[in-house]
């Protein structure tokens, strides 16, 4: 199967399940995507990072030959911030955690349907889209906060000149904390906007990827320079005026 096919949505599927990879392709492709399908962890991290292909997504599990879905999604995001979602049996909280926090845009567990998977995909895919550039006579929307910018048109943040990479989740988050700066965003508002659908909530997971934010923003809980955590409230961006 051609990697590059014209006009359908790339999906790298990276699941040791053959039966289940044929389904989730002979779903997704009568509606415009094209997948495909590896089946352990080196070819995942492979396949994800290398080549000519440009995947618009990965659906990935965890329990996988070679190493595990962990480590094949911290391989991948040394190097890329593709949407990745994680498709896995192992549903308890702890392993949604660990998989938020290094880097899952979302997280299924096995069993699923079909429909929640395609609902689930696109929406990563929606939040990872980077909108058309603006001509030239439009400024880029951009909020700065100190040596922080952040370019909502490009998608892109930058710290002290050094550009930032943040998974789609991250940027989100960033984005609507910086536009509302000095004004409490509730957990359930930042969820909201992060995610623009319904969906099983996660305990912690906005506190997962806050706390990923922070660390590459270099930035301390205790002390904050940019995001402050109101108790019993949700987050705050501050900043230097």
């Amino acid at each position: 199967m051609s990697d590059r096919p014209e006009g359908r949505t790339l999906i790298l599927m990276v699941d040791d399940d053959r039966k289940l990879c044929r389904l989730v392709s002979t779903y997704l492709e009568p509606l415009g995507f094209s997948v495909t399908a590896v089946h352990t962890g080196p070819e995942g991290v492979e396949r994800a990072t290398t080549g000519d292909a440009r995947w618009h997504a990965v659906i990935l599990d965890v329990m996988l030959p070679g190493f595990d879905g962990f480590e094949v999604l911290r391989r991948i995001r040394q190097r890329s911030t593709v949407p990745v979602l994680m498709l896995t049996a192992r549903g308890e909280e702890t392993d949604r955690i660990v998989g938020l926090e290094v880097g899952a845009d979302d997280y299924l567990p096995k069993t699923f349907s079909t429909r929640e998977l395609l609902a689930r995909l696109r929406a990563v895919l929606r939040r990872s889209a980077v909108p058309a550039a603006p001509a030239a006579t439009t400024p880029p929307a951009e909020i700065v906060v100190g040596p922080l910018r952040v370019n909502l048109d490009a998608r892109a943040a930058v710290l002290d000149a050094s550009a930032l990479t943040l998974t789609p989740v991250e940027f989100d988050l960033l984005a609507s904390l910086a536009k509302a700066r000095g004004r409490v965003k509730t957990r359930e508002a930042l969820l909201d906007e992060c995610r623009d659908r319904n969906y099983e909530v996660f305990d912690r997971s906005i506190d997962v990827h806050i706390s990923s934010l922070r660390r590459k923003l270099g930035d301390d809980a205790k002390e904050p320079r940019y995001i402050r955590t109101v108790r019993s409230a949700g987050y705050m961006m501050v900043g230097p005026e």
